[in-house]
């Protein structure tokens, strides 16, 4: 298994375009999306692909459904297993919801309750467990042995990859329709499902942009490993405002990918990350929950230097508790982006 997912091979430009094929009148084609404000802030165009407004509020349903949708019958009366902090159960649960396959999803106890009530809601079961504690990985195999489940992994398989894709193939045909030439892509990245999905399409289709990637401060092992040229583990019992994104380390599969494809790095502090999110609610009327709002914060913070570029930044997920949106308001001005 880790042979074939690790092989680059094996995801294509070609795989992208046939995803978008799948996904059509399924995926919300998301706007692309244009600030005067925040062009003004950053002294240089930002182009942002609002992810927020997919179904469930995240990406992550593009690879989901491009997977289930190529299972077999057995494979679906067997059922779809996935290991999320909600972004990625959401996405599987309406997938095999939509195909009508069972899922089960094994997710952290501490993810945002709305993530689990909306999993709950599309008709999957949840396995909690404690992510500081317990391996979800070693879980999942468990499971796998014991039922023969299908496993959705959360990046790690050419078909969610592939998915993932879209994203940035649907924000280059629509810089095209305005004659617009992007200089540089910066994607939210956890496990680099996203990242290698969006820089295998951009190869292709728009050479000359360069492919960044916006981690969280502590979780930020994606471009720290490309540097050094190995897979290296984040210190997984740090805490981080950014669930959704704080793997462990990049992908069998994904890595590769962007080593040879992804040209820098910003780490985000949770201060970083809370002024972008309180300034895209602020100025751009766009609810962004942590882990979504990393690129836009690569961009606030100056640690990622737009002037005099056309950036292209997602805004991968919007699904953020209640609670912690309001306090995080309640804190932060969007003034302090600026």
């Amino acid at each position: 298994m880790t042979e074939i997912l690790g092989d680059e091979a094996a995801v294509t430009a070609d795989g992208v375009r046939a995803a978008a094929v799948r996904l059509k009148g399924k995926a919300v084609r998301t706007p692309l999306l244009e600030s005067e404000i925040l062009n003004d802030i950053v002294g240089g165009r930002v182009l942002i692909k609002a992810e927020v407004l997919q179904r469930y509020g995240s990406f992550k349903f593009r690879g989901a459904y491009n997977l289930v949708s190529q299972l077999s019958d057995e494979q679906r009366r067997a059922g779809v297993l996935a290991w999320s902090s909600g972004n990625h159960a959401q996405g599987v649960a309406l997938a095999a919801r939509l195909m009508g396959a069972k899922a089960s999803i094994i997710m952290p106890k501490d993810a945002p309750a709305i993530k689990a009530r909306n999993v709950r809601a599309l008709g999957a079961e949840i396995i909690a467990y404690d992510r500081y504690s317990e391996d979800r990985e070693a879980i999942a195999m468990e499971i796998i042995r014991e039922k023969g489940m299908v496993l959705a992994p959360s990046y790690d398989h050419p078909h969610i990859v592939e998915g993932q894709g879209t994203a940035a193939l649907e924000a280059w045909e629509a810089a095209v329709a305005r004659g617009i030439e992007i200089d540089a892509f910066i994607t939210c990245c956890g496990g680099g499902g996203l990242t290698a999905g969006c820089a295998m399409i951009l190869e292709d289709v728009s050479p000359n942009t360069q492919v960044w990637i916006a981690e969280p401060e502590g979780y930020d092992e994606t471009w720290a490993s490309i540097r050094a040229g190995e897979r290296l583990r984040a210190d997984v019992t740090k805490k981080t405002i950014c669930d959704a994104i704080a793997t462990p380390s990049p992908g069998w599969l994904t890595f590769p990918i962007m080593q040879r494809l992804v040209r820098g790095g910003v780490s985000l502090s949770d201060d970083d990350v809370k002024a972008a999110m309180a300034f895209a609610f602020q100025r751009l009327k766009l609810v962004v929950e942590p882990g979504g709002a990393v690129a836009l914060a690569a961009l606030l913070s100056g640690k990622f230097d737009g002037k005099g570029k056309t950036t292209a930044i997602t805004l991968s997920g919007g699904n953020v508790d209640p609670g912690l949106f309001a306090s995080i308001l309640g804190d932060f001005d969007a003034g302090d982006a600026a």
